[in-house]
């Protein structure tokens, strides 16, 4: 795929944004009896990155669900991911290493859109800290391609700036720990294409049905992060859904 090429997702797209939503009373009226038995794995700290424009109430659906199953949980701990470019990552990976040695274990990350691009690039820093990273609607392959110059100015009021060809073709590299890419082909902020990893071991993409904004408070969404975690230290296998969620991934998509 010629990622440079790869175009934002179209208005309508953009404009359907708000079905996302949905997603909230469903994950609470149908889907929650099916997550409560979602896999547990080994207690570790886990970081939580919102996306732009956001803070750490809005990944309080992730983190809640994670911290049920077991795991000691972070928010970013930063107020709202409106920083320059990289402007975050010196002092999330301090935070990283600081919470791996109190807890004498690596951590991993979970990061919406931005912070997903953010929890990347921490990984690439300090692989040694860090177990796995999965983001949710992160363009890292064509950053881009997004509607996020509408946004930027929006939530900023300063003048949006593209990201240089250096930096383009740095986010795209593979990082150096596993990664998981959760990704939807009805996002109308980012490009899907954008999201999507390059085939390697221990790198996949899986497909869910939801908006960008809906990617919180998916429940399909949060089975992959709760499977994706639940595997043991220093393993790895490409995501498989088991029979009683299957229906959830009808046009899965792995990379392994």
């Amino acid at each position: 795929m010629g990622r440079d090429t790869v175009e934002p997702p179209s208005l309508a797209l953009l404009a359907a944004e708000g079905r996302g939503f949905l997603d909230i009373p469903a994950l609470l009226a149908v889907a929650a009896p099916l997550l409560a038995t979602a896999p547990r794995g080994q207690r570790h700290p886990v970081m939580v990155l919102p996306g732009l424009g956001a803070d750490d109430r809005s990944t309080l659906a992730i983190r809640s669900f994670l911290e049920f199953l077991g795991y000691e949980v972070h928010g970013w701990g930063r107020g709202r991911n409106v920083g320059a470019p990289d402007a975050d990552l010196a002092a999330v990976a301090a935070r990283v290493i600081e919470l791996e040695q109190r807890a004498g274990s690596k951590v991993s990350l979970v990061g919406w859109s931005r912070g997903g691009i953010i929890a990347r690039e921490v990984a690439r820093q300090i692989p040694a800290s860090v177990r796995m990273v999965i983001t949710l609607g992160s363009p890292f392959a064509a950053p881009g391609a997004s509607n996020v110059r509408a946004i930027w100015r929006l939530l900023t009021g300063r003048k949006y700036e593209p990201p240089t060809a250096e930096r383009i073709s740095r986010l795209a590299q593979p990082i150096p720990v596993p990664s998981t890419s959760i990704y939807t082909r009805a996002d109308g902020v980012v490009a899907w294409r954008a999201c999507l990893e390059q085939q390697g071991e221990g790198r996949e993409n899986v497909e869910v049905s939801t908006t960008h904004i809906g990617l919180g408070f998916h429940a399909p969404a949060l089975w992959v992060i709760a499977d994706r975690l639940a595997q043991p230290p220093g393993t790895w296998k490409a995501f498989r859904p088991p029979p009683q969620v299957a229906i959830w991934f009808p046009a899965t998509t792995h990379r392994n």
